[in-house]
């Protein structure tokens, strides 16, 4: 259902039970998935992939110039997954030359005022409490939980499960698994709640809380503590996981 008070353009590519509420603006190269609902005063613009039962809340803005100088005006795409919710006034920015476009994966989280930036890629199930500004090309794998007005800087990446406390700045890569907070952002532990409500079991945990501890606490540099790791711990998928996040890391992980 469409409300009369809304602006649709007509190449606009619309599933047949989508929702859209009033005073809605969709440009014409867009494409909505089936059983998405579009609040009131959105605005989803050209290069606007969205995905199937989607919710997107009044005042958010999908798919918008993105805010770089180099941008020069090129064809590129914003992808919201299937199953996300968008709240209110969220801006999420498509991409540029560099990766030509911005992914926000299925089932995730964006609670209101977030910003995300061009060519920023995000998993699945990741959430984003309010407030929350990434800046560009800001990488977050599935399942990682942003607190409150966390600000991240550009080309960051943070690993799967990571939880970052509420009100950090981040400058360095977070690594997977982990707690990361204060500022300068530092290593907090390793995210126990989080891993246990998803099911990993005791055993896993252990291994990823011993490895932090080689990472963390031994005293050796990065290179020498992947190798302490690889001789004497199990290597277990999520260790297999943190180990690669490490050695690709391009910015560097958070101290402890």
């Amino acid at each position: 259902m469409i409300s009369n008070l809304t602006d649709v353009h007509p190449d606009a590519k619309i599933a047949k039970n989508v929702k859209i509420d009033s005073f809605v603006s969709i440009s014409g190269n867009v494409e909505i998935g089936a059983g998405t609902w579009i609040g009131p005063n959105v605005s989803i613009m050209d290069g606007a992939r969205i995905g199937a039962n989607c919710r997107i809340f009044p005042g958010a803005v999908v798919s918008a110039d993105p805010q770089d100088m180099k941008y020069k005006g090129e064809e590129t795409l914003a992808h919201i997954g299937d199953g996300t919710t968008i709240r209110e006034c969220v801006t999420v920015n498509k991409g540029t030359a560099a990766k030509g476009e911005t992914v926000i994966g299925k089932s995730c989280l964006i609670m209101a005022y977030c910003h995300v930036a061009h060519d920023c890629i995000l998993g699945n199930h990741v959430i984003l409490v309010n407030n929350v500004g990434l800046a560009g090309e800001v990488e977050i794998d599935d399942y990682a939980y942003l607190g409150g007005m966390v600000g991240v800087h550009q080309f960051v990446r943070i690993g799967t499960h990571a939880f970052i406390q509420g009100g950090a700045m981040v400058g360095m890569d977070i690594p997977p698994f982990v707690t990361a907070g204060r500022n300068p952002t530092k290593y907090a532990g390793i995210n126990t709640i989080g891993l246990r409500r998803r099911g990993f079991p005791s055993e896993n945990i252990r291994l990823v809380q011993e490895a932090y501890r080689i990472i963390y606490s031994s005293g050796l540099n990065n290179s020498l503590a992947i190798e302490k790791i690889n001789d004497e711990l199990k290597l277990i998928p999520e260790i297999k996981t943190l180990i690669e996040f490490v050695e690709s890391s391009k910015r560097g992980i958070i101290g402890s």
